[in-house]
């Protein structure tokens, strides 16, 4: 396949994606096909780099600094959280995606050579972002929907944690389920990149198969580990949002104030 091959198969696929999206009218029509060039650009700066890096243990341990770099910023910036979460969010992202792959270098599972450290870390670490990214959206809403129900908690002497419960278990399982579905339907209804991969470069059907299942049982790891440690920074909100607004927005009613309404409510009663 040639480059002018693939850049013409790219296009026509963005064509037709914009011209859907166009169609239905979505929100940000521009937004997938300036996500398709970015990635055309960053995979060609990435190619070229990866000539001198792929062999260096120090620059892959570079190359993964800036990985966690960018991912924390991509969460940042999608959930819009204030800045001073910006540590907590890469230590989510440095801490949930290091686990799996300590297990997994240090069991022998997979080589401990910069080559896989950089392709299982890449994994990992985008893993993390996508999984911290659906649990702040999702908890976002589920604060809003379920402020009556944390209300009537606070007011019965529960903690802001216990009162915010069921509204992080349910953000945490649904930013589950895209790794979740991936492990259940691997190879019966999809073909996953590392297997592919593998085979493509030389590797035996089992020795791709056996990579493949180490990198999906790293994933479902740091997704499980995201949605934990995501759970504990944002599951005990300070505030009860009235309106959509970004994780740790203290501009609404405090629980002291909800408190009181409501035991005023009930002493009225």
């Amino acid at each position: 396949m040639t480059p002018l091959v693939t850049m013409i198969a790219v296009a026509l696929l963005a064509a037709l994606t914009l011209g859907v999206v166009l169609a239905l009218r979505l929100e940000h029509p521009w937004l997938q096909p300036w996500a398709l060039l970015r990635a055309v650009v960053q995979l060609g700066i990435l190619s070229l780099i990866l000539n001198g890096v792929i062999s260096n243990r120090w620059w892959v341990a570079i190359f993964l600094t800036v990985m966690v770099a960018a991912a924390t910023w991509v969460i940042f910036r999608r959930l819009r959280v204030a800045p001073r979460y910006l540590p907590a969010l890469a230590g989510t992202v440095i801490g949930a995606s290091a686990v799996p792959l300590v297990v997994v270098f240090a069991t022998g599972a997979v080589d401990f050579s910069p080559r896989y450290l950089l392709a299982l870390g890449g994994i990992v670490i985008g893993n993390t972002m996508t999984v911290c990214t659906l649990t702040g959206r999702s908890l976002g809403s589920l604060f809003l929907s379920q402020r009556d129900e944390m209300e009537a908690w606070l007011s019965l002497g529960a903690t802001p944690r216990r009162s915010a419960l069921r509204a992080v278990r349910s953000a945490a399982s649904t930013a589950l389920i895209p790794s979740t579905d991936q492990t259940r339907t691997t190879g019966i209804v999809t073909l996953p990149g590392a297997f592919v991969g593998a085979v493509f470069a030389g590797a035996s059907p089992i020795q791709a198969a056996q990579f493949q299942i180490v990198v999906l049982a790293a994933i479902l790891a740091a997704g499980a580990l995201s949605a934990a440690s995501f759970s504990g920074i944002f599951g005990a909100p300070e505030v009860l949002p009235l309106d959509e607004r970004p994780l740790g927005e203290s501009r609404s009613r405090s629980y002291s104030g909800a408190s009181k309404s409501a035991e005023k409510s009930q002493i009225g009663s």
